[in-house]
């Protein structure tokens, strides 16, 4: 593998981690558990591992002997930064409990143990990825392991086959999940095999008490906040485009959150909000519009927006007409395919209720063809796929053309005015603007690949170091379907606390392809959290001012102020605390 001068000298970074993990260790049982939700429909799903108490390491006295043992490892799910050293700190681990201890890891995620695709992970090849960004040590995938697609049979028969003792599952909520159930079904065959999970995901929206943060969060937000910074630089330089930004974040808004709190653009949109609050896509495309008048009107025309990927399936009213289309269209699908393709969006119209017709015929004609022509394999509206940084764009834009052409009809600008009105919080205080000196270019950008492959941010790196050596702690105290945990990350790494969660107390049930199944709740961005409550402070002040900020790249070297801080949203979140 030919190396670059930074990973030849991150290849010697070593990572820091909690103090009580450096030398014996012994588990101490905390209080008895209970699922998040559902607790007696968990409990029966669960009968061998519910209830289980979260587990903390603490120091002993006692050195003990470990036998050797072979553990696997799977990386599931999309890639985050930090996972390469999940694995080397579990290696590390293992070999620190006994020099004859194996690490195999399975190839391109589930579906490598499905298809009994492994290779023994040697001192050799963890040295390679140490510190290294992406998955592309073992690979990974997005399969689900299903008992009755008999997975289960078929991976415990390469498991004994390879004499494995624990299996290490790092991913996200849907991985996690597999882990449990995994864990519950060896659990029931007494099959002698230990399933441990780690928490991985960009998105951020893995995390509770106990689970501080998901790896590759910190190292995506960063990375995103660079290039969101780069970009209002040359916004500000230019001072003539608004650029409408995308950022990564199907389920949860953190990942926009986090990066406003970094950057502080003009407007940063926040999906649970939309939901809690009943909001249109009128209501945002009239929101962004008056924050781009009042700007205009004080001489900046120009701005940045920040969008969260699954916008569109938090605003109340696109839910409704999504769901009609994925009603509709299947029963219907003959006699559409007959309509000629310059009628079809107005037969769509014209078979939809009155008020999903109406907000169907307001969308842009690229949005709306792709509502009624990409299906997934359930026949379903694939809303990923929705550009939505576009749709707003050309929504905004044609919204500020209505008002110019209102203007010029009446023949007197100045009789009718623009009211900047914040939907959020109706605190801003602004004259009344005229739209009609409004000049409105555009320029959009999805961040999504970028970030998750990035060479891992110092806390990241010392992170995930962590959670892979207190996973390795967990199989040595016969622990299973456990999370491994490291929390108090906020202070200084010496101090972490490292445990383990029971993966049922995360748990909720969930209707999923059309029935009920236990799964890891996900975290929302909460709008009564001190991240949320801070930026909603700071927003109108950002809106009309240009108050940007430049993070610039990651900084590996240096002081700790600049290169080991975590993320915003977690340091507020632990202030809250205190």
């Amino acid at each position: 593998m030919t190396k670059s001068a930074l990973q030849i000298a991150r290849a010697a970074y070593k990572p820091k981690m909690p103090a009580i993990l450096k030398g014996a260790v012994k588990a101490v049982d905390g209080a008895n558990t209970q699922s998040v939700a559902d607790q007696d429909e968990i409990r029966k799903r669960f009968p061998h591992t519910y209830g289980m108490p979260i587990i903390t390491f603490d120091k002993s006295e006692e050195k003990k002997t470990f036998p050797a043992i072979n553990a696997g490892v799977i990386l599931s799910g999309g890639q985050a930064p930090g996972g390469h050293n999940v694995i080397a700190g579990l290696f590390d681990g293992l070999k620190d409990a006994n020099k004859d201890s194996r690490l195999y890891g399975f190839l391109l995620g589930p579906g490598g143990l499905i298809a009994h695709r492994y290779e023994e992970l040697t001192k050799e090849v963890i040295d390679e990825y140490r510190n290294t960004g992406g998955f592309d040590i073992i690979g990974s995938d997005r399969t689900k392991l299903k008992k009755e697609k008999g997975h289960f049979d078929t991976a415990y028969e390469i498991l004994k086959k390879l004499n494995i003792k624990a299996l290490v599952i790092i991913g996200g909520d849907d991985s996690n999940t597999n882990a449990c159930v995994l864990a519950e079904h060896f659990k029931s065959i007494n099959a002698g095999i230990q399933v441990i999970g780690c928490p991985k995901t960009i998105d951020g929206d893995l995390k509770n008490e106990q689970i501080e943060t998901s790896f590759g969060f910190d190292t995506a937000c960063k990375v995103y906040s660079e290039v969101i910074g780069n970009i209002q630089r040359d916004c500000n330089s230019a001072k003539k485009y608004w650029h409408f930004i995308k950022l990564m974040g199907r389920s949860a808004s953190h990942i926009a959150l986090e990066c406003a709190l970094q950057t502080h653009p003009n407007i940063c949109l926040i999906s649970e909000e939309v939901a809690a609050k009943n909001q249109t896509l009128d209501d945002i495309v009239e929101y962004i519009a008056r924050v781009v008048a009042a700007r205009a009107f004080a001489g900046d025309k120009f701005g940045t927006v920040l969008i969260p990927e699954g916008l569109i399936e938090f605003i109340p009213e696109m839910k409704r007409l999504i769901s009609e289309l994925n009603d509709f269209l299947p029963k219907n699908e003959a006699e559409y395919k007959m309509v000629k393709k310059s009628e079809q969006r107005a037969y769509i119209i014209s078979k939809l209720t009155k008020e999903n017709s109406e907000l169907y015929a307001s969308l842009p004609e690229n949005v709306a063809r792709q509502l009624t022509l990409d299906r997934d394999a359930h026949g379903n509206v694939q809303v990923s796929l929705i550009e939505t940084e576009k749709l707003l764009a050309e929504m905004v834009g044609n919204r500020i053309s209505e008002w110019k052409r209102e203007e010029e009809e009446k023949k007197s600008p100045s009789n009718t005015s623009v009211e900047i009105t914040d939907i959020h919080s109706p605190e801003i205080e602004e004259e009344k603007k005229d739209p009609s000196n409004t000049s409105f270019a555009t320029q959009v950008h999805f961040f999504g690949y970028e970030g998750r492959c990035a060479a891992p941010s110092n806390y990241d790196a010392d992170y995930c170091y962590s959670l892979g050596y207190t996973a390795s702690c967990l199989i040595n105290a016969d622990k299973t379907g456990y999370m491994a945990s490291v929390r108090n990350t906020t202070a200084p790494a010496d101090r972490w606390i490292a445990g383990g969660v029971p993966i049922t107390m995360m748990m909720n049930m969930e209707k999923k392809e059309g029935e009920f199944t236990p799964v890891i709740q996900k975290a929302l961005v909460r709008l009564d959290g001190a991240p949320f409550r801070e930026f909603a402070s700071k927003r109108d002040e950002w809106a009309i001012k240009t108050d940007y900020v430049y993070p610039g790249p990651i900084q590996y070297f240096g002081p700790t102020e600049v290169c080991d801080q975590p993320t915003i949203t977690l340091k507020l979140e632990q202030q809250s605390k205190k």
